[in-house]
């Protein structure tokens, strides 16, 4: 049996993580505050953390996260919010928590999770970082944020991989905002927009006279970005013999500019390619050597129809300067869209529709998006053709009510196991039950005097995180 400290100053909250974790086996010890969490933690072992993001008072979640994990011999520490931005994703990751994880946690999730933290152990953390400018709350995209927290510290070299369009270059700036080269330069360079016979001189520099026109010295990119860091984009289309000079900078650490004598650099690389290296390895397009150099840290980026919950985010992200904003129905429409284009065409369409549209509300017909739009998902889903339409506290109704009523279906009408199924509390159950008129007379609703079920209310019920 573990000792399990809770930390949520939501009192219902807490005890349901109580009941839970005593349910799987271990020992909860519940703190109401940050405060009481670190002073628990000077009087009691513990071996592991769950810490809630949001809490009032001088030590917020975050606060005592920074406060734990500075701690000797700390146990590891899992994040819970209701309110997960790419922001306290990443940051949570740096600072030291062992994962970040958005309430409800159903019980299975929160089982795996204490297994996870009571067999693993977690690298002391550096100092805070800035706010990170990416967007997106979809699984996919949570994965990409907790990797960027994970080894934004460390100079490892990253491979970041993805459709055009998806945000390569974003997610190298978050690498390097978090980073401890912060203060220095991230600069970028673009492998297949220039010339062949100029990305030498560009990438190690050049002196005066190594060649017709080089009438002054002139630092390369890899002097530029000296203890900082080097973003290499589509380095796929990297021809050969500058592949075999970068993996001897990458190798030796020197660089040798045309004309003149080497030097040692300090430099982070990361590298992004839309391009299938294994596949250009394969045809001996690109040096299998350099591939491995450059994988250290592999980091997918998926594309933008398999991150459905961030469209909208980013569409209002791209909005806010114009002061606009989309209307249900435009929303609709941007979700039942593919986007072949990634994030760029939802930038370019959302940018299109802000400067053709006078007033202050995007209409679904200012949205011009091709006429063969790729809207299968839904259909594909078995939805309604419909169910988008409306606005979005109305589509989450349906989705709701739906699942609510095939889970007590599904278990006879017993609400304890419904609930089970749903990974929610049996008495949020009963509230929605009667919210969405799914106890009508005469329906057999039975009980159960046993509850397993994982404790976090969804925000909209008690808008705590």
């Amino acid at each position: 049996m573990a000792t399990i400290l809770i930390v949520d100053d939501d009192s219902a909250l807490r005890e349901g993580l109580a009941e839970t974790v005593a349910d799987l086996g271990h020992h909860p010890l519940p703190a109401a505050s940050g405060a009481e969490a670190l002073a628990r933690l000077r009087e009691t072992p513990v071996a592991a953390v769950l810490l809630d993001l949001r809490m009032p008072g001088e030590f917020d979640g975050m606060a005592t996260l920074a406060r734990i994990c500075a701690l000797p011999g700390r146990p590891p520490v899992t994040v819970l919010t209701a309110f997960a931005s790419p922001a306290n994703t990443i940051e949570a990751m740096r600072l030291g928590a062992h994962d970040h994880l958005t309430k409800p946690v159903g019980r299975a999730d929160l089982a795996a999770i204490l297994d996870s933290m009571l067999s693993s152990a977690r690298p002391d953390p550096g100092d805070p970082a800035p706010e990170g400018g990416l967007i997106g709350s979809s699984a996919g995209m949570r994965r990409v944020l907790k990797t960027i927290g994970l080894v934004a510290d460390t100079d490892s070299t990253v491979l970041i991989q993805g459709e055009t369009g998806t945000g390569k270059e974003e997610v190298a700036r978050a690498l390097h905002a978090y980073s401890a080269r912060r203060g220095r330069p991230f600069v970028p360079i673009n492998c297949a927009a220039i010339p062949p016979d100029l990305l030498e001189s560009e990438l190690f520099g050049h002196v005066r006279g190594a060649f017709t026109g080089a009438v002054g010295d002139r630092a390369g990119a890899f002097h530029q970005a000296e203890g900082g860091t080097l973003f290499l984009d589509e380095i796929g289309d990297m021809p050969p013999p500058m592949q075999a000079k970068i993996l001897r900078v990458i190798q030796d650490r020197m660089v040798t500019p045309l004309g003149g004598r080497s030097a040692r650099v300090d430099v982070r690389l990361v590298a992004a390619t839309h391009r299938d290296l294994p596949a250009l390895v394969e045809a001996g397009l690109f040096r299998a050597d350099l591939y491995y150099r450059l994988n250290v840290v592999p980091l997918l980026l998926p594309p933008l129809r398999e991150r459905l919950a961030d469209i909208v985010p980013l569409a209002e992200h791209f909005l806010a300067p114009s002061g606009k904003r989309l209307s249900a129905g435009a929303a609709a429409r941007l979700l039942a869209y593919g986007w072949p284009g990634n994030v760029r065409e939802l930038r370019n369409v959302v940018a299109r529709a802000a400067v053709l549209v006078r007033c202050g509300v995007i209409a679904p017909d200012a949205i011009d998006l091709p006429v063969e739009r790729p809207a299968s998902r839904i259909e594909e889903a078995g939805l309604p053709a419909d169910w988008l339409d409306g606005d979005l506290p109305g589509a989450v109704a349906r989705l709701e009510r739906t699942m609510i009523a095939l889970a007590l279906r599904e278990a006879d009408g017993n609400r304890a196991r419904a609930a089970r199924r749903l990974g929610i509390q049996r008495q949020l159950l009963y509230a929605k039950i009667e919210r969405y008129g799914l106890a009508a007379p005469g329906t057999d609703l039975s009980e159960e005097t046993t509850v397993d079920v994982a404790n976090p209310d969804a925000p909209d019920e008690l808008g705590r995180g």
